[in-house]
């Protein structure tokens, strides 16, 4: 078996390392070595480039829910350890005031009823009163 010459002149190592220098600096901007593979910004008497042309880019809002469901079920969620699901009101509670969540939360949660076990936040968001998402298998 025969092999060949594995090796390059100086001028191609230099081309090939050029090539990776992005990745090798591990550059957060832009993984690109080369200024001209830089997108330019915007003109001055240009408007910004966006993926959504006069709008912000925000997630929508599923049905049977409202925004301000969405907002209260995250504010919940983000006071509660998924991990302590399965649950019961005073468990939800304990943890909810050990995540120092604010009284808002821990009012919403002294509404539950003391006999019924929930699987998840959604089942909990549910259960207080407020919609719930529909439409996702």
């Amino acid at each position: 078996m025969e092999r060949g010459n594995t090796k390059h002149s100086a001028r191609r190592d230099e081309e090939m390392e050029h090539e990776v220098r992005g990745e090798l600096q591990g550059n957060p901007v832009s993984p690109r070595a080369e200024e001209w593979h830089q997108p330019e910004p915007s003109g001055e008497d240009q408007p910004d480039i966006d993926r959504i042309p006069d709008a912000s880019p925000v997630g929508g809002t599923p049905e049977g829910m409202t925004e301000a469901d969405v907002a209260g079920r995250n504010e919940l969620a983000s006071h509660l350890r998924y991990t302590e699901f399965p649950a019961d009101r005073e468990r939800l509670l304990t943890v909810a005031t050990e995540m120092q969540a604010p009284d808002r939360v821990i009012a919403e949660l002294s509404r539950l009823p003391d006999n019924q076990t929930f699987e998840n936040v959604t089942d909990v968001w549910e259960v207080l009163g407020h919609g719930r998402e529909r439409g996702r298998a």
